[in-house]
């Protein structure tokens, strides 16, 4: 497989994680179910901002190892 392969099915997974999750933030069920949730956005948000951070870091990370890996060999 293609270099550029990977390099798309990493950012299409990206990408659906990034609208999976903002859909999953303002459906109705989520409000309904933590009626709290958006009395506390702050926190929320600052949470899920800095785990996308380690996951884009780790993810940019694991591709870098990979692709100096396969031209060293």
């Amino acid at each position: 497989m293609s270099s550029n392969a990977y390099y798309l099915i990493f950012s299409v997974i990206l990408i659906a994680a990034v609208l999976f999750t903002v859909i999953i933030g303002h459906s109705r069920a989520n409000k309904e179910g933590n009626p709290e949730y958006d009395n506390k956005t702050k926190g929320n948000w600052s949470r899920l901002t800095l785990f996308y951070v380690f996951a884009i870091a780790l993810g940019v990370l694991a591709l870098i190892i990979y692709v100096v890996n396969r031209t060293s060999m």
